[in-house]
């Protein structure tokens, strides 16, 4: 798999009086009552939220059990005693109307998807009011992928979890949020995204960088995300030793610690390494989603910097999943919106949309989105589950602690405080 052959890019109230009126009151009192119960007691068993609208449309009917009757009351509008005959109309017209009232779902992903996910959750809103006339509104909150992970496993109430490695994903199924068999429903293996590894240099390429061997070079300075907090990193880390995996895991290894050996700063996540790169001229190289560098060149317009695409490179696979854990909780309107939202993004116009970011469509989800795809330079990627068995085995093998990675950082570490003790000792 090692090559060093790349493309580069340039880039309410009622009364009665009288014993007549006031026995004609209680009546209705207790009808209303008996058709409520009886109408939550469906709802309740369906899982469908009660809901009144007198002053307060979206406040939940609730039974009042402190004033000595026990009726019904929708907390804003009456006196708490009975329910009247003015109400009822609107009570029930509002019951009616309950399965049309918003629902609000809250989505997690990793950092430089947000622009994706803010034009796409627009338009599935869009879609779904006009199919069905519920309007669907959405929470987006980005973190890297490791990151919101963990934010999930702990408490984040995400309704959908669009991450940056499937393993991410599995950790939160393994907390008991996700069912374990979440790749199967969905296409593709419910990978939603995919992109590639970029190599982003300085106008005029300076330092000649075209390919994975030039970034042991000495002198060439690396700017590359930590593999601590950040996919884009693990994923990168797996491409760099992909492209010796051929000569086998000691040349890998030494490969690796070379690179790691010219890594200058190691930012949280692929946004901030972006913003240290391009904003604070840190590095000759920096190493990168392909889809983010897109879309980073765009935003800077004439000062957008050239990029190379090694020309074998890992397939990055973005994975995406309902929270069920989290969904059940809420009803099936929510369960709906969630799986239907999900759905969505593997259809062509979704994934048109993702390649206008710079994704890269993969034609079994969608050939026509991929066929339509240009300007992305040829490529030839390799999976991780082809190369490393599964990502459980490069988890164990690289990622886990006191494994690689950690020996590579340490190895590192220790090297650089050699090199600063001599440089201190010389000085004297």
């Amino acid at each position: 798999m090692s090559s060093n052959h790349s493309s580069i890019t340039h880039h309410t109230r009622g009364s009665s009086s009288g014993r007549q009126g006031t026995q004609g009151a209680a009546a209705r009192s207790a009808h209303y009552d008996a058709i409520l119960r009886q109408i939550g007691s469906i709802l309740k068993a369906s899982s469908i939220p009660l809901i009144v609208g007198h002053t307060k449309p979206a406040l939940a009917l609730q039974r009042d059990s402190g004033n000595g009757h026990g009726n019904w009351n929708g907390g804003g509008g009456g006196d708490g005693n009975h329910a009247s005959s003015s109400h009822s109309p609107q009570l029930l017209h509002t019951l009616g109307q309950a399965d049309k009232e918003p629902v609000v779902l809250t989505l997690a992903s990793f950092a430089v998807t947000k622009l994706a996910y803010v034009r796409l959750t627009k338009k599935f809103r869009e879609n779904y009011m006009s199919k069905t006339g519920i309007d669907v509104r959405f929470r987006l909150t980005f973190a890297g992928s490791g990151v919101q992970a963990r934010a999930v496993i702990d408490g984040l109430p995400a309704d959908v979890l669009a991450l940056a490695l499937p393993l991410d994903v599995e950790r939160v199924s393994r907390a008991g949020l996700i069912r374990a068999d979440w790749r199967s429903l969905f296409p593709n293996n419910s990978v939603v995204c995919e992109t590639t590894v970029a190599l982003v240099v300085r106008k005029g390429n300076p330092k000649n960088i075209t390919g994975w061997q030039d970034l042991i070079r000495p002198g060439v300075e690396v700017v590359l995300a930590n593999p601590k907090t950040a996919g884009v990193a693990r994923w990168i880390f797996l491409a760099l030793w992909g492209s010796q995996v051929k000569k086998g895991d000691a040349a890998a290894e030494t490969y690796v610690r070379q690179v790691f050996d010219n890594v200058v700063v190691q930012p949280r996540d692929a946004r901030e390494a972006s913003d240290v790169f391009y904003k604070q001229r840190v590095g000759d190289v920096l190493l990168t989603y392909e889809n983010e560098v897109i879309l980073t060149n765009e935003v800077y317009g004439d000062k957008a910097l050239p990029y190379v695409i090694p020309t074998e490179n890992v397939r990055i696979e973005c994975p995406i999943a309902v929270v069920d854990k989290v969904v059940e909780g809420r009803g099936p309107r929510v369960r709906q919106a969630s799986d239907e939202f999900i759905e969505y993004l593997f259809t062509a116009e979704a994934q048109r949309e993702f390649g206008k970011l710079g994704f890269r469509v993969n034609p079994k989800v969608s050939r026509a989105a991929a066929e339509a795809q240009v300007g992305l330079p040829p490529s030839k990627l390799w999976n991780v589950d082809k190369v490393f068995g599964s990502w459980d085995k490069a988890q164990a093998k690289f990622f886990d602690a006191g494994q690689i990675l950690d020996k590579i950082q340490e190895a590192v570490g220790k090297r650089r405080v050699e090199q600063r003790r001599v440089a201190v000792a010389k000085k004297e």
